[in-house]
C-alpha cells in the first residue's frame, strides 16, 4: 500500500526541542547528541518552546508534573467503582477537587462524549509483521466506536517514524495509512511518541487529545530516553497515552519484557492513561473497545487555582468522587502541575 502523497518523517523530527526540554539532568539520563532535524518538518518550532520548556516540567517523587497556565486547570477524569466498572451517573456536586489539600471551586463541568484528536502510533518493526492485520483492525474499530467528529492521524514507526496519514475523519484514509506495513529496522518508540505529541500540540483541532500506542517490544533506537520522552509530553500539556503492549511470545527475554512493560506503564500512568498487556492477538479488539468506552465516558472538570500565579511551587491535584449509596469510587486523572506565566506550546498551525 503506497504512502500518502506527502508523508513526513517524524522519528528524528523536532527532537532538538525535546533535548531542550530536559535541560535539568536526571539521575539516570545520559547526554544525547543533537539529532539532525528533518528538512521538511511537521512544524517549525516556536522560539518560546526552545527558550522555556526546561523550566516547565520537573520531577516530583516518582512522577513527572506539568507546568501550565494557572488561570484555568482542566482535568479529564475517569471514575470507576470497586469492581473496575465505569461510573457515569455523577453530577457536579459529586466531585471535589483539592489543590495541595485546599478545596477548589469548579467553574466548568461536562460529562458528554467530546470529540477527540487522536494520534494512532503503531510499531512497524520487523517483529510486528504478522501482528499488524489484527492490530490495524482493532485500531479502526476503536475509531469507529468513537465520536464521529473525532479526527486522527497515523504514525508508523520502526527505527524512524512516518506520518502515513494526516489528520482526517475518513476511516478509509486511516485504513490506508495503517496499511503501509514495511516491518523493518528497530523500535524508536520514545521518539515516535514525542513527535506525535508535538504533532497534536501543533495541529489538533480538538482540545481533548489522545495517543493510542501499540508495540510489541522495548525501545532500542530512540534519541530520547524514557524520562526525557515523558517530560516532553508533559511540557506540551500533552495527550493522554493509552498503551497496548503485545509482549507475549518467545521473541523477548523476561528482562526485556519487564523493561518494556515498565516503560509503557510509565508513559500511560504519567499522562492519565492506561497500559494494557493482552495475552494474545484475539484480546486486542476487546482492549480497543475498552479504550473507546473509557475515553467517551470521562468527566471534564475545570477550575481556577486559589493560589497566586506568582507562587511557582508544585500544585498537587486530587479529585474525589462520591455518590450516596455507592461504595468508594476510584478516580484517574493527572496528578498535578507547576504554574507558569506562559503556556508551553506552538504558534498557530500552518496550512498543509
Amino acid at each position: 500500500m503506497p504512502r500518502c502523497t506527502n508523508p513526513k518523517r517524524v522519528g528524528a523530527l523536532l527532537i532538538s526541542l525535546c533535548l531542550l526540554a530536559v535541560a535539568v539532568p536526571c539521575a539516570h539520563a545520559q547526554q544525547q547528541p543533537a539529532p539532525q532535524v528533518d528538512k521538511d518538518p511537521v512544524r517549525s518550532p516556536d522560539p518560546d518552546v526552545e527558550k522555556g520548556t526546561s523550566e516547565n516540567v520537573t520531577r516530583s517523587g516518582g512522577g513527572y508534573v506539568l507546568h501550565s497556565d494557572v488561570e484555568e486547570v482542566a482535568l479529564n477524569v475517569t471514575v470507576l467503582d470497586g469492581k473496575g466498572q465505569l461510573v457515569q451517573n455523577l453530577g457536579r456536586p459529586d466531585f471535589q477537587v483539592l489543590e495541595d489539600g485546599v478545596p477548589q471551586t469548579l467553574i466548568s463541568f461536562q460529562h458528554q462524549d467530546l470529540p477527540v484528536s487522536f494520534g494512532l502510533v503503531v510499531d512497524n518493526s520487523g517483529s510486528m509483521y504478522k501482528k499488524r492485520p489484527a492490530v490495524n483492525k482493532a485500531t479502526l474499530d476503536l475509531i469507529l466506536a468513537s465520536n464521529p467528529k473525532d479526527e486522527a492521524f497515523v504514525v508508523n514507526f520502526a527505527d524512524e517514524a512516518f506520518i502515513d496519514q494526516e489528520f482526517t475523519a475518513d476511516v478509509n484514509k486511516l485504513r490506508d495509512g495503517l496499511g503501509h506495513i514495511e516491518s523493518r529496522g528497530g523500535t524508536a518508540l520514545y521518539d515516535a511518541v514525542v513527535a506525535s505529541a508535538d504533532k497534536l500540540a501543533a495541529d489538533a483541532k480538538r482540545p481533548k487529545q489522545v495517543i493510542i500506542l501499540i508495540t510489541d517490544g522495548e525501545d532500542n533506537a530512540s534519541t530520547l530516553n524514557l524520562e526525557q520522552a515523558i517530560r516532553r509530553v508533559q511540557a506540551l500539556s500533552g495527550p493522554v497515552i493509552y498503551s497496548v503492549g503485545l509482549l507475549f511470545g518467545d521473541e523477548m527475554s523476561h528482562g526485556e519484557v519487564r523493561h518494556a512493560r515498565r516503560a509503557l506503564e510509565m508513559l500511560s500512568q504519567e499522562t492519565g492513561g492506561i497500559a494494557f498487556f493482552p495475552k494474545n492477538l484475539e484480546q486486542v479488539d476487546q482492549i480497543a473497545a475498552e479504550v473507546a468506552r473509557d475515553i467517551r465516558s470521562q468527566y471534564t472538570l475545570g477550575y481556577r487555582s486559589t493560589k497566586p500565579s506568582s507562587d511557582p511551587s508544585f500544585r498537587r491535584v486530587t479529585v474525589l468522587a462520591s455518590k450516596s449509596g455507592e461504595a468508594k469510587l476510584n478516580v484517574r486523572t493527572r496528578t498535578g502541575y507547576f504554574p507558569s506565566p506562559k503556556k508551553v506550546g506552538h504558534t498557530d498551525a500552518t496550512t498543509k
